[in-house]
């Protein structure tokens, strides 16, 4: 594959997951030419942190905000996040917005500008009740009260994927989160359940493959 097709997609996963789970979808991706990173966030999979240690969403996430500091100038990866991780994505977009070409959600929590990303569970107990974890209490407030801006996160390019037999994340919650982000682009996975990536790797791969190539 040539150079300039070659795309860097970092893949963020949900709460209580690892970069384990992406191991169908990032052979997939790495099958096709292209560079992958699946990162374990902080206690999570195997990286090292125990759950005890984590204070913050910023202790949680840091994993992924020292991948994408280390980003030379002028690369653009595609950020894909998938539940819980959906915050970790908008986040890096808010820091780092020269350095994605698109951010995609994967049936995953998705903020709206100017509100704090912990509105999206007051609105939701299926959600909030996911989110909890044993040993570790993030949900309260994801970025401590930040908010993602219209100037970094709302300029970044944003693909929202709706898993319509998704069970955890129901299809009228997603659908509500796009609603509160106009703009979003919308892409439908038929008979997608929460966890896609391991149901319908090979559509999943292709369709992110297509994202990519649009948003260069």
């Amino acid at each position: 594959m040539e150079e300039e097709s070659k795309k860097h997609f970092i893949l963020v996963h949900g709460m209580c997951h690892g970069a384990w789970c992406w191991y169908k979808l990032a052979t997939l991706l790495g099958s096709a030419g292209q560079r992958v990173t699946a990162l374990d966030l902080a206690a999570s999979g195997v990286h090292p942190k125990r759950l005890d240690e984590l204070r913050s969403f910023s202790d949680y996430s840091a994993p992924l905000m020292e991948a994408m500091t280390s980003i030379p100038y002028g690369e653009r990866v595609v950020l894909v996040g998938h539940s819980y991780g959906g915050y970790g994505i908008a986040l890096a977009a808010e820091k780092f917005p020269e350095k994605v070409s698109v951010a995609v959600f994967v049936s995953a929590a998705m903020p709206s500008i100017s509100a704090p990303l912990s509105t999206i569970e007051q609105e939701d107990l299926m959600l909030a009740t996911m989110l909890v974890r044993p040993g570790i209490r993030l949900q309260d407030d994801p970025t401590g009260g930040d908010t993602v801006t219209k100037e970094n996160y709302g300029s970044v390019s944003r693909v929202f994927i709706v898993c319509k037999e998704d069970l955890c994340i129901e299809e009228d919650f997603q659908r509500w989160m796009i609603a509160e982000s106009p703009g979003v682009e919308v892409k439908e996975m038929e008979a997608a359940d929460h966890m896609v990536m391991l149901s319908k790797p090979k559509e999943l791969c292709n369709l992110l493959l297509e994202i990519a190539n649009k948003y260069e």
